[in-house]
């Protein structure tokens, strides 16, 4: 394959490509087949695989309104139909039919579904003022030991607050960084820093005690009582460089799906327990890519059962 792919000016995988798709069961290559697919495949104007595919555009459109990504539901599909080739579509797919004028198969109202809502992503290198952390006795995140950045090892979490209309309503958010497992405690009145302790003691207290290994938090006031938190909990604190969200981005990622169910701007004090409970279960269920698409729930469970299979 080297040699012919040196030969015709293309790269070996090319080749290789070519190869798998036009060779029978015998490992003859098909050249007039090959040349059939060719021919159209190169036909244009090509009907989008959406608009031919009836069953394949409702399936993801239902995926769509649950709030799944692109992403999530391409490698939903590859692995729930596995052996159905017709019903594997790229992500890209998905964003040009959205986000893209010409008629590709999805109606338009879905893409207020997507994340973020808008197709301009803003830069991590912003900066941002302030006059610096009232936080005494941090220990930073370049203190945080390496088997935290490997991901090999379950318990080690993020957190962070997202606020609602006027900073009164908030919601503390946990996500755990392995299995990116996520907890979520509506804080309806106030964000203070004893109220969030309360939450996050409240939530640590139901899991056991070989997931409850770190935590790491932005510079935010909420958590000014960090070593009265370290004391109930046993769990040590670590600290995000200021301005720095990808330094915790399992749980900026986390907070963007929340977004989709809590919008900014609103009040989040509206919630009740039960629909926050919802939806957090809702997330947690949901297939990710990082996890092979996998879910975070399942991840978890197994983590739980971890430490007894190997006493076993």
């Amino acid at each position: 394959m080297r040699q012919i792919g040196r030969q015709l000016g293309r790269h070996p995988s090319t080749i290789s490509r070519e190869l798998r798709r036009h060779t029978d069961a015998a490992g003859n290559y098909l050249p007039r087949t090959a040349d059939l697919d060719a021919r159209r495949q190169r036909a244009r104007p090509k009907t989008p695989r959406l608009v031919a595919n009836a069953p394949l555009r409702l399936l993801v459109q239902r995926k769509l309104n649950r709030c799944w990504s692109p992403e999530e539901i391409a490698g939903w599909l590859r692995k729930t139909y596995a052996d159905e080739p017709s019903m594997h579509v790229c992500h890209e797919t998905f964003y040009r039919a959205l986000l893209l004028r010409e008629p590709g198969g999805l109606h338009q109202r879905y893409a207020i579904k997507l994340r973020t809502g808008r197709r301009i992503r803003k830069t991590r290198w912003r900066t941002r003022t302030g006059q610096g952390s009232r936080i005494r006795n941090m220990t930073m995140i370049d203190q945080r030991p390496a088997e935290i950045e490997t991901k090999l090892t379950a318990g080690h979490w993020e957190g962070d607050l997202i606020v609602g209309v006027g900073s009164v309503s908030a919601m503390v958010t946990l996500r755990e960084r392995k299995t990116q497992y996520g907890m979520v405690i509506n804080l309806p009145k106030d964000h203070t820093a004893a109220s969030v302790n309360h939450a996050v003691i409240g939530a640590f207290a139901t899991l056991p005690a070989h997931l409850k290994r770190s935590l790491t938090w932005d510079q935010g006031v909420e958590m000014s009582s960090h070593e009265a938190l370290t004391a109930a909990t046993g769990i040590p604190i670590y600290f995000a460089e200021r301005a720095s969200p990808w330094q915790r981005g399992a749980n900026e990622n986390f907070n963007g799906l929340l977004r989709q169910y809590f919008p900014k701007g609103t009040n989040l004090a509206q919630h009740s327990t039960a629909h926050v409970t919802r939806v957090v279960n809702e997330i947690n269920h949901r297939p990710r890519k990082t996890l092979d698409y996998d879910t975070p729930a399942r991840r978890l469970r197994q983590e739980h059962r971890a430490p007894a299979t190997a006493l076993g």
